[in-house]
This record gives C-alpha cells, structure tokens and sequence, in this order.
C-alpha cells in the first residue's frame, strides 16, 4: 500500500508539470499571494526546518562517518555549503540574462546556465522527494500542511524560473523538475540510507531552502504586503501549533 510519501511526491509533480501554469495573479495580485507564500514559508523555515537541523545535529554528533566526528556543528556546515552553492547558481543567472540583454540578444540566461541552474535544481527534488518516505510518521493534517508549504515555494520556484530562462523553462525543465520529483519517490521506497547521511542530504537541503525562501518568497517593500505576510506566518504557525 502506498504511504503519505508517494501520494505527496504525485501533488508536487502535478505543480511542476501543469499547476504552475495558472495565472494566480488573474485572482489575487501578485504583491499579495507572493507576500502569503514568503509568510507561510517563513513559519515553516521556523517551525520546521530549523527543528530538523537540530535533530540532524544530534545523529551525526554520534556518526562514525569519517571527518564528520571532528567538525563541529557539522550540520550548519553542510547547511551553510547548500546555501552558498544555490546562492552562487543565482548569481550566474542573474549576470548571464543581464549579459544577455546588454548584448541585445534576449532577456534570459545562456543555455548553459540553464542547464546548470535546472541540473541542480532536480537534484534537489530528488532529495526532496526522497525525504518524504519519512512522512510515514505524521499525521494527515500535518502531512497537508507540509504539503501546502512546499506547494506554494514549487509555484515561487517555478515563477522565478520562468522569469529567468523563459520559454526554454516551459519546454524542457519543468518536464525534468517533474522527473526528479519521480525518481527520487522511487528512491525512496528502494534504497534506505542510514540516519546520519539521511542528516547530512537533509542540511544540504534547508540550506538551499532557506537561501530560496529569502531571496525568492520575501518581495521588497515596494512590491510587499505587509498585511498579506503575517497572515501567512499566523495561519501556518496556528495550525502547525495545533496539532
């Protein structure tokens, strides 16, 4: 029988492959539902990412994986190197599309950087997808909750890649996005990895997450809603504290 894992894996694969697509923006502004997502995403950054980097401290805090033994707070370093691989991919996004347009070529990255840029992003779904094979362990409101919060980053995810790489991202990487989210369901039911690397692929992971969530999911002032963030952390915070 299939568990919460596999059926959360086919939601996120149908956001990439056909949900994204949706103009939310023809039903709530666009300052608004980006201003609700970075909220929401900012609960479960609080909630749930940093909570789980604890518990993965303390698995490798008695790993007998070699070097780990020897680093302090290991798990913040993995975090911190996911964070800064993630923000260099964006760096060369953002300077490839302004080469671009100062060529007066096109305003999207160079096909190369959208190849590195998408590669690196379905290694993350895969590992996400892998990930959910702990889902087991929740309960359904909770395994909703977490679902809605991924939700939400894969549209502001899927936004911003369309902003950067335009129509190649339609024809070619929301196709392997959706793949990877595949492959590492499949992962996850055959191959089970012990407790402390499960630790070291999960920091790896927040530190992207975290890194994505501040830079895509928070608008600037100008392009905010104050009232629609709070409203975000207030909704999924109370329902997290809930159950």
């Amino acid at each position: 029988m299939a568990g919460p894992g596999l059926y959360l894996a086919a939601g996120l694969a149908l956001i990439h492959a056909f949900l994204s697509e949706l103009n939310i923006c023809a039903f709530i502004p666009e300052r608004k539902w980006l201003s609700f997502a970075g909220g929401v995403s900012i609960g479960y950054v609080f909630l749930e990412i940093f909570p789980e980097l604890s518990r993965a401290q303390e698995e490798l805090e008695h790993s007998a994986i070699p070097l780990v033994a020897y680093l302090e707070n290991h798990v913040y370093i993995v975090a911190l190197f996911g964070l800064l691989v993630f923000y260099g991919l964006d760096i060369l996004a953002i300077n490839s599309r302004r080469l671009n347009r100062a060529a007066e070529k096109t305003d999207r990255t160079s096909p190369s950087i959208f190849w590195l840029h998408l590669i690196a992003f379905a290694g993350l779904n895969v590992i996400f997808s892998y990930l959910l094979q702990d889902m087991a362990d929740h309960s359904l409101l909770r395994c909703i909750l977490y679902f809605i919060a991924v939700a939400l980053h894969f549209f502001v995810i899927d936004h911003g890649f369309r902003e950067h790489h335009k129509r190649p991202y339609d024809r070619y990487g929301r196709w392997l996005l959706t793949a990877a989210i595949v492959v590492g369901a499949i992962a996850g039911q055959a191959i089970h990895l012990n407790e402390a690397a499960i630790a070291i692929v999960w920091s790896f992971l927040a530190g992207s997450l975290i890194l994505n969530i501040l830079t895509r999911e928070l608008p600037d002032e100008r392009e905010s809603s104050f009232g629609a963030f709070v409203s975000g952390i207030a909704l999924y915070t109370g329902l997290l504290l809930l159950i």
